[in-house]
């Protein structure tokens, strides 16, 4: 179940990133086994930095469940989210997040994620949030095609 959901996902982010819309980032947010929303990064589309696919896929599923409490919700995102998006998924308690991409993945192609982490304590991380890598050779793929076209990096 989690893989099909993170496939979904997947396709979201390509779809968008062959678009033009953002990077190779994608987010869904489940509640029960039900996928509430799928998203992808728009921060090229809207001209925004915030507009990361997890930021898009809080304030989405908040609105269509009329709350900012998704401490009954997961998140699945492509790419282990950054420190922002982290600060996003605490502040909605959601309790779990899968990811498919790693900090370093995402370095290796010129994201900065891991350069904003080396400021915080990671570890300390796994005592508030379930951090779960699924998908990881999927996404790196994402990566890979992300980095062969002309992209902007941000």
């Amino acid at each position: 179940m989690k893989e099909k959901i993170m496939a979904e996902v997947i396709q979201k982010a390509k779809e968008n990133m062959n678009q033009g819309i953002g990077g190779p980032f994608g987010a869904a947010i489940v509640r029960d086994g039900k996928v509430i929303t799928i998203t992808s990064n728009s921060v090229l589309k809207d001209g925004n930095p915030t507009c990361h696919a997890e930021m898009n896929a809080i304030k989405e599923a908040s609105q269509i469940l009329h709350t900012y409490d998704l401490s009954d919700c997961e998140l699945y995102a492509t790419g282990y989210p950054c420190p922002m998006c982290m600060g996003a998924i605490l502040w909605a308690n959601i309790k779990t997040v899968y990811y498919g991409s790693t900090l370093e993945d995402a370095t290796k192609i010129g994201f900065r994620d891991e350069f904003f982490y080396d400021k915080i304590e990671q570890k300390k991380l796994a005592d508030i949030v379930s951090l779960e890598n699924i998908n990881h050779e999927e996404c790196i793929h994402l990566l890979e095609e992300y980095q062969e076209k002309e992209r902007k990096m941000y």
